[in-house]
């Protein structure tokens, strides 16, 4: 039995399991940047549409985007490292830190137009880095799709609530 190559299979296991552990914790740093950007009593005052969600929704579902959204990342990082063609962890992280510029933008300095912007280059981004992430994995692509799909209903929701509540801009 060749020991060394089963301390590499180990080593890299390892590796591959505190990669994991990173791209969770760096995906979650962008809510840890927002804190102090939380809804509070200015967005408890908006006029809201009947279909805006509870606010006990956003807690779970966000967690689940962005455990998502942490895999996918993680399987890129683990098929291609840093240097796959079209730059798929580059664009990752473009759309993380949109991600975290949002809620200040929108909680913090009461501005649904400006967020507005913000979430609509959020979604761009989100769209070029499932592409450049489908190149690698298609899962890694499948994985982002509600993250897509949850920041369009968002972003109908973030208009909405500037139309209603005419502030800023």
């Amino acid at each position: 039995m060749d020991t060394r190559s089963d301390t590499t299979a180990a080593r890299g296991g390892w590796r591959r399991w505190a990669g994991l552990a990173g791209w969770i914790a760096v995906t979650f740093l962008a809510p840890a940047l927002a804190v102090g950007s939380g809804p509070g009593d200015w967005y408890a005052r908006l006029e809201k549409p009947s279909w805006n969600p509870p606010s006990w929704v956003f807690g779970p579902v966000w967690t689940f985007l962005y455990l998502s959204m942490a895999v996918a990342a993680w399987r890129v990082w683990c098929r291609s490292g840093w240097s796959a063609p079209g730059r798929p962890l580059a664009w990752y992280g473009v759309q993380l830190a949109l991600n975290a510029a949002w809620s200040p933008v929108f909680f913090r300095w009461h501005r649904p137009d400006l967020a507005l912007g913000v979430i609509l280059l959020l979604g761009l981004a989100i769209g070029a880095t499932l592409l450049a992430f489908r190149r690698v994995s298609r899962l890694s692509a499948l994985l982002l799709a509600p993250y897509l799909a949850w920041v369009g209903f968002a972003t109908v929701l973030n208009a909405t609530l500037w139309h209603l509540n005419p502030i800023g801009g």
